[in-house]
């Protein structure tokens, strides 16, 4: 069977050819760093890591890039709201906290979550604000093309024009009349309330280091407008796979899509989106207090368990958790896990490796991973192979032991199961540094507090750090910081 893949864009199964003969190109939709991750942002992760591992697995050569949008309007509303009198600052949300360091600080607690889950770096992994000067080039590339226009009322903000782009709406098959209005800036400044800001100028209040010079003025970019400036830098104008989450999909995907294609690029050839997590069926939503965080979940069963849980539904399903889940994920691990060291305690030793991974799995396994990634079937044939493992064990069949052994571990690398950090190797490398860095910035913001004579915060973030087991140690060259014993 050829490599498949759901297209959103044509809504069809495809057969999946590489752009390049023996490479592939994949972009995805990574964080905007204004909170701390949630549980479907990981969910995503883990879905384009699997695939990346399998086409990896068939002997592709991949370039990965995941994006940091680290400014955006909550970001600069978040980081303004601790700089307000009254303030009630606490360890996630510390006062007067500037923007670009409330965004790096969440940007790292998405580092160690990805890394805790065995989630792999991507190739690239740039940020927005590092990439503004691609994004005046695309924005005059619209411009010489009729597809944009500075905002009428002078507020320096520059719009893509959607009526000027017949092809609008084509990934999630709208009618441009249908559409809900773009909610960016004043609608006077544009032309039809449904164009779309792909340059915002500066307001009053804002803070200077969020401003860059522009021919328009001075402002900062679109949303819409990093993600396509940046896979196109790093992927080319033309690419194999872009993917994100199903909420990405309108407005964010489809106005990516559209100034790309009207700025003359192929841009992705294929479209995944992942579908999102429910709790019991119901949409999570913190007013109702159904939601599960990733760091709630860590708590609860191990991160191979979790890395199971999250990556065991079709990628476009929903993902629905409830209370036991993790339980039944934390068993079958325990399944797959018990038969590898039963059997190397046998003496069982797999054949040497040849060829590429995908090589090596059962051919159930392999049909279900190129038929559209459909995890669930390719979980069914590890399992069997445990199954067939165990037996051969239970009948001393050393060499058929062996050989299931062998199909095992192929399996769980595909999935990324054997790559997750357990016990001391989680406090190691770089889920360590990102622990590192998180403490150090809560570190920070005690230590402008108590510069401030801001007693009660700094006590405030000591008393946090403390409860989340962080010792921290005042000293003549400043604070430092240990585990709890």
């Amino acid at each position: 069977m050829a490599q498949r893949f759901y297209d959103t864009r044509t809504a069809q199964i495809r057969d999946f050819e590489p752009l390049v003969p023996g490479e592939a190109s994949v972009y995805y939709c990574g964080a905007t760093v204004q909170g701390m991750p949630h549980v479907g942002h990981v969910r995503s992760a883990i879905v384009f890591d699997i695939l990346i591992r399998w086409l990896e697995a068939t002997g592709l050569r991949v370039t990965s890039v995941r994006n940091v949008t680290d400014i955006d309007d909550k970001i600069l509303d978040r980081s303004a709201a601790s700089h307000e009198a009254g303030f009630e600052a606490s360890d996630l949300y510390p006062a007067r906290e500037p923007w670009w360091a409330l965004a790096y600080r969440f940007e790292k607690a998405f580092d160690a979550a990805y890394l805790a889950l065995g989630v792999r770096r991507p190739t690239y992994e740039p940020r927005a604000t590092g990439h503004v000067p691609e994004m005046f080039a695309l924005i005059e590339r619209l411009m010489e093309r009729g597809h944009a226009y500075p905002a009428q009322d002078g507020s320096g903000d520059v719009y893509f024009d959607v009526r000027s782009w017949e092809r609008y709406g084509e990934l999630t098959r709208q009618r441009v009349e249908d559409m809900q209005d773009a909610p960016d800036a004043d609608p006077r400044g544009k032309r039809d309330p449904r164009d779309f800001a792909l340059w915002k100028g500066a307001k009053p209040g804002e803070p200077a280091t969020a401003v860059w010079e522009s021919p328009w003025g001075a402002g900062r970019p679109g949303w819409h407008l990093e993600c396509s400036a940046m896979s196109t830098k790093y992927l080319g104008a033309e690419f194999d796979i872009h993917g994100g989450g199903l909420d990405l999909r309108f407005p964010h995907h489809e106005n990516e899509l559209a100034q790309s294609a009207a700025a003359g690029d192929g841009f992705a050839r294929f479209w995944l989106h992942n579908g999102l997590v429910t709790y019991g069926g119901e949409k999570m939503s913190k007013s109702v207090g159904n939601t599960i965080s990733p760091e709630e979940m860590l708590g609860m069963a191990r991160p191979t368990a979790v890395r199971y849980f999250l990556g065991q539904a079709h990628y476009r399903s929903q993902l629905d958790y409830r209370p036991g889940a993790l339980d039944e994920a934390e068993a079958a691990v325990e399944r797959i896990e018990g038969f590898t060291a039963r059997a190397r305690a046998a003496g069982a030793v797999p054949p040497a490796p040849d060829g590429a991974l995908a090589d090596r799995v059962p051919a159930a396994f392999r049909a279900a991973m190129e038929d559209d990634l459909n995890v669930p079937q390719a979980l069914a044939a590890l399992h069997e192979a445990v199954r067939a493992g165990n037996s051969a064990l239970a009948g001393q069949d050393l060499d058929a032991a062996a050989a299931r052994l062998a199909e095992v571990e192929a399996m769980t690398a595909v999935l990324g199961l054997d790559d997750v950090p357990e016990g001391d190797d989680a406090a190691a490398g770089p889920v360590s540094d990102a622990l590192d860095s998180l403490v150090r910035s809560q570190i920070e913001a005690r230590a402008q507090a108590r510069a401030d004579k801001d007693w009660a915060t700094a006590d405030r973030i000591r008393d946090a750090l403390a409860a989340a087991g962080v010792v921290v140690e005042d000293g003549a060259d400043g604070a430092t910081w240990r585990l709890a014993d």
